[in-house]
């Protein structure tokens, strides 16, 4: 019988499991059963993670380390409550300096929309002023949502931020602007989409693009008015572009897999169902979404390890980073709509190989016992139990559906990353299919990666254990940092600006709770 597991929250903002015990190999890929935490505590839990570069048409964020120390060694969980700070009075330059500040900054680091003065300060006066700046260092630092704003599985969460102690000694000191530019994220992924704001609003003032009209197929050799409406709808992202003529030459093509690209779509070059949706969402809901992923962006940590493991959700890639440089990319399968794979961080302690599947009591109610018992016995599954708490267990081996690896890390939404026999649903380009876990491409790979310091798990030993089909943990001499993101746009290295849809709704979901804070903060004024 599985016990109920509590997940508490280390000083820096891990999860591990109260007991300290090792991960069962029973671990469950169902958030329908995941153990439950306490909001006040899912609300600690601090984010760490940054999405890599550019992997072909896949392309995550470009990330530089940022000007950080090390932290501290044993950091203490219970800190003394510091005095109230004060913060000495403006001078009338200071006044004038932080009013544009305040009316400039907002918009420029996608606080604020186009034309959305609603938050500025109401007075001049000093008080309203201070409020403001405080206000503002807030929602720049570590975003705009209240502790209640974050729904479960959004458990990657901003560290607590007191803008008090920085912005009197800023005064004190003359350097509200410094103070100011120290503010952001100081990640190169966040400046790359900051830049690409500013570009795609001006593309918005200056009359977004136009809608290419439904109709058949467009490939080379095509001509007429849509396709001179696709040359004019890729110039505007892509200036290399001409916009005269109405036929779809190579040049065109080469044009269409270049957006292709940048949208995570198939890089065929055919102008199919997909690349016309893509093409044809308003350069306006392409600026929501910038500023959707940069709020994202203020949930990170100013420091993070150089050695990590990567998936973005959205686009189903993993990337390990040592070094804190990409070392190895492969493709993933998410957790479908309805069936996310939750945003987190934690830490990868083991490895099991040749692991059983302890079948979900959902997936096994709703879609295995239905099939019947031939299936069930043709596909290596047993029944445990009887009546109504009977449950199924899938036994290792080549029908497995976790394969031949299982990489455990702590958390309360019991998903994993792991090895699958369905090879097939790599090459596909929507490989969002899972029940919440992370099905991986290439994980003997990652498996040897992870294991390559150990003397007692050689790659050699690796096989030798796979051969005998018995089920081993092998626990890593240095455990792996690992953190699932949510990224729907970020930056190339070209500067260019990449999308994805937003298949969890998450970007729509995020831009309706800061709306409903802010009104909020509007009405009590």
């Amino acid at each position: 019988m599985l016990l109920p597991v509590r997940f508490v929250l280390t000083a820096a903002n891990r999860y591990v499991r109260a007991d300290e015990a090792s991960s069962s190999v029973t671990g469950r890929c169902d958030k329908g059963m995941s153990v439950m935490i306490g909001t006040k505590a899912l609300w600690l839990v601090s984010v760490a993670g940054l999405a890599g570069p550019a992997f072909a048409q896949q392309a995550e964020p470009q990330i530089q380390q940022p000007r950080t120390t090390a932290p501290a060694a044993n950091p203490q969980m219970v800190q003394a409550v510091p005095a109230p700070v004060q913060i000495p009075p403006l001078s009338d330059a200071q006044a004038t300096e932080l009013r544009a500040l305040l009316a400039d900054n907002a918009r420029a680091e996608g606080l604020r929309s186009a034309g959305d003065t609603r938050l500025q300060p109401v007075s001049t006066a000093q008080d309203a002023l201070v409020s403001a700046a405080l206000d503002h260092a807030r929602a720049v630092h570590a975003g705009r949502l209240a502790e209640e704003d974050f729904q479960e599985d959004w458990a990657l969460r901003p560290q607590y931020f007191d803008p008090r102690p920085g912005f009197a000694k800023a005064v004190a000191d003359n350097r509200i602007g410094q103070w100011f530019a120290s503010l952001p994220p100081p990640w190169a992924g966040y400046d790359g989409l900051k830049t690409g704001l500013q570009r795609y609003r001006q593309i918005v003032a200056d009359g977004g693009w136009s809608s290419i009209p439904a109709g058949p197929d467009l490939s080379v050799g095509s001509s007429g008015a849509r396709v001179a409406a696709l040359r004019k709808r890729l110039a505007v992202e892509d200036n290399t572009v001409s916009t005269t003529g109405d036929r779809f030459d190579a040049a065109l093509k080469e044009a269409v897999v270049r957006a292709q690209r940048r949208y995570g779509l198939n890089p065929s070059g055919l102008v199919s169902t997909q690349t016309l949706a893509a093409l044809n969402v308003p350069a306006q809901d392409r600026v929501r979404q910038i500023m959707a992923n940069m709020e994202r962006w203020r949930w990170m940590p100013h420091e993070l390890p150089a050695n990590r493991i990567q998936v973005n959700i959205a686009a189903a890639i993993v990337t390990v980073f040592e070094g804190d440089k990409p070392v190895m990319s492969m493709r993933g399968v998410t957790g479908k709509p309805g069936d996310e794979t939750p945003m987190l961080s934690s830490t990868i302690h083991s490895i099991v190989l040749n692991p059983p599947w302890n079948v979900p009591a959902s997936i096994a109610r709703e879609e295995l016992f239905p099939k019947g018992m031939a299936y069930l016995k043709a596909n290596d599954f047993r029944v445990i139990g009887e009546g109504p708490n009977r449950r199924l267990q899938q036994i290792a081996g080549p029908k497995a559906a976790l394969g031949r690896f299982k990489f455990d890390f702590d958390n309360p939404f019991a998903v994993y990353l792991h090895d699958t026999p369905a090879k097939a649903g790599f090459s596909r380009f929507d490989r969002l299919a899972s029940h919440g876990c992370i099905r991986l491409e290439k994980p003997h790979e990652l498996a040897n990666y992870l294991l390559r310091t150990s003397t007692d798990w050689t790659e050699a030993k690796v096989q030798e254990t796979l051969d005998s089909g018995k089920t081993v943990r092998a626990q890593l001499k240095t455990p792996a940092e690992v953190y699932l993101l949510y990224w729907t746009a970020f930056a190339s290295a070209n500067g260019d600006v990449n999308f994805r849809a937003d298949p969890y709704g998450w970007d729509a979901k995020l831009a309706d709770k800061i709306e409903a804070r802010q009104s909020r903060q509007i009405a009590a004024r």
